[in-house]
């Protein structure tokens, strides 16, 4: 024989401080030391409510019993009207028993309780399935109790079973709305930027089980322009296949419900929407029966005045109907999935508009490839024939005005060449092929070709570098380029007697290049948009000096397939500073 625990509930049951009050009237109205009352918990029995001395509480509240081993020693009972009775002598030596065993001595007499008898009285449903038990234990008098105690134990019972039934019912709708609040804060603490699919595979179990449902799908509508995303999204990820009429039935049930803010259960018994026609009835019910569903619960999504799609969630037949808490807390979800679609919707256009603004910079630079090439050809002859006349003697009108078309026609080609360039450090055709440049060399080369122009405007020019070289990872021909473009920058805005410094470093892993001035500067403003192609800046004096626009950002375009940055700093009449940060080799 095993000491044993009761069967009983913890504290958090809803409904136990009733139970507790009937076997408080148990102990003290009908005269037992100990009552207590289970709840059928799986295959097990969970002690709810105890009515005892506290050390007895201690010990039972909470316990759990196997329920087979608990019918087992039923089956031995007596049967006092609803109450079961089962004497210490009717069970087996080898049985192992469930319970507490109070630590008494049985009184003298052939009604005297014995320490090993029990008495309980089996609590059921309403479809007569075991909800629970009322057990009692220690008569005050010592004896088994007679007929007016069985007849006051059996209202007691009957008490008990209605409380029981009560209380796990409050305790299913309490399971159930926390589960879905559960869903309801899954949607509601989805990321912003996660689309539909993620958020229903993130919540469909918790949906599933808060609505104690077995399927569940989303149909979300097209947007106002004809895209996004116009398809049903399941819970398990799989499509869900809805002939092509009830989809349209469905789209238009669900802007009329979002409209009236409501949530509509579809059955045979109840198929729903005074907006549904005969027809749409009758296809929507074989619809059900054909998925073996016997009813569902259809929930309009939508944010503001827009319905933007609908959830389902479905039951099979014989299932409970879908309370008035379920169809609020559905209808919370359809303005929180109002949400992600509305975001969902915003990043399709967005990754639409990043797409399209793609395809026209391609196109942007195919045309300007295009045109500069077409132009070279033309150019070209333009500056031959102008050198074969300039080698001729021709009156002095003729010779300024074929001096004039020579510097135009040259200008012209160096446009040309430098729309080319921009085309094609623009192109991810065209991919970067690095090697180590030692970047002093390619100042020393630079500053040879350009040192001339600069002397002539009377521009001190001073070169900073380390001892050591500084070896960046870049294709030759462009980082040429980019100090080129640098320097005759800082030349054409620093008026005569001004200073151009050029400084190389290495800084962490990258080599470093900055082309200093004492010119003009740049307003902050103009400093926002000095990278963009073609610009000028605003400031008068900038605008004086000839130029296209395209040498700094042909800069900004090279330094950025080459995977560096490029910096400036800059105040208006002080000077500026523009600085290329490049991969150092090795």
């Amino acid at each position: 024989m095993t000491e044993r625990a009761w069967p009983g509930a913890d504290a958090s049951t809803p409904g136990a401080d009733v139970l507790t009050l009937i076997a408080e009237g148990v102990t003290q109205v009908v005269g037992f030391q100990v009552a207590a009352v289970g709840l059928v918990r799986g295959d097990e029995m969970e002690t709810v409510a105890v009515a005892g001395e506290e050390s007895v509480r201690a010990a039972l509240l909470g316990s759990r019993t196997p329920l087979a081993s608990l019918l087992a020693e039923l089956e031995l009972a007596e049967r006092w009207g609803p109450l079961l009775f089962v004497p210490h002598e009717a069970l087996p030596a080898e049985m192992q028993v469930w319970g507490w065993v109070p630590d008494t001595a049985p009184v003298e007499g052939p009604d005297a309780w014995h320490p090993m008898d029990a008495l309980c009285a089996p609590l059921h449903g309403r479809d007569g399935e075991l909800l629970g038990m009322l057990s009692m234990d220690v008569p005050d008098d010592g004896r088994r109790p007679g007929a007016e105690a069985q007849r006051v134990l059996a209202a007691y019972a009957d008490q008990a079973a209605r409380a029981a039934l009560l209380a796990l019912e409050r305790e299913q709708l309490a399971e159930q709305v926390r589960l879905a609040s559960a869903a309801r804060e899954i949607v509601r603490d989805a990321p912003a930027h996660l689309g539909v699919d993620e958020v229903m595979g993130a919540s469909a179990d918790a949906l599933m089980q808060g609505f104690r449902a077995v399927g569940a799908w989303m149909q979300i509508f097209d947007d106002d322009d004809g895209h996004g995303t116009g398809r049903i999204v399941a819970a398990d990820e799989t499509e869900v296949s809805l002939p092509g009429r009830l989809v349209r039935v469905a789209e238009r049930a669900a802007r009329a419900a979002w409209a009236q803010q409501r949530v509509d259960v579809v059955s045979r018994e109840h198929p729903f929407a005074s907006t549904l026609t005969e027809r749409d009835v009758t296809e929507i019910v074989d619809f059900l029966d054909a998925i073996r569903v016997g009813s569902l619960l259809f929930v309009p999504i939508g944010a503001g005045p827009e319905a933007l799609g609908n959830l389902v969630l479905t039951r099979p037949s014989g299932a409970p109907e879908w309370s008035e808490t379920e169809r609020e807390a559905a209808l919370d979800i359809g303005h929180d999935l109002g949400r992600v679609v509305l975001n969902a919707r915003s990043f399709e256009r967005e990754h639409r508009l990043v797409e399209e603004l793609q395809a026209l910079d391609v196109y942007k630079g195919r045309l300007i490839a295009t045109v500069s090439h077409e132009l070279k050809n033309p150019l070209a002859a333009i500056v031959g024939h102008l050198e074969i006349l300039q080698d001729e003697e021709t009156g002095p009108v003729v010779t300024s005005s074929v001096a004039a078309i020579d510097r135009g026609a040259r200008r012209l080609a160096r446009v040309a060449d430098d729309l080319l360039l921009l085309a094609k450090v623009g192109d991810p055709d065209h991919p970067v092929v690095p090697r180590p440049v030692d970047l002093a060399d390619v100042v020393d080369d630079v500053l040879e070709l350009q040192g001339h122009s600069l002397a002539r405007k009377g521009i001190a020019v001073v070169v900073e570098k380390p001892d050591e070289p500084v070896v960046a990872m870049a294709e030759l021909e462009e980082i040429e380029r980019v100090v080129s473009n640098l320097v005759s920058n800082a030349e054409k805005y620093t008026p005569a007697g001004g200073r151009v410094t050029v400084c190389l470093a290495v800084e962490d892993a990258e080599a470093v290049l900055e082309c200093t001035d004492t010119g003009l500067g740049i307003s902050r403003e103009d400093q926002e948009q000095l990278f963009q192609e073609f610009f000028r800046s605003t400031n008068p004096l900038a605008q004086a000096q000839p130029g296209t626009g395209l040498g700094l950002s042909i800069v900004h375009r090279i330094v950025a397939r080459h995977g560096g940055r490029t910096e400036v700093e800059s105040r208006l009449g002080e000077g500026s500073t523009f600085r290329v940060r490049l991969p150092v080799a090795g």
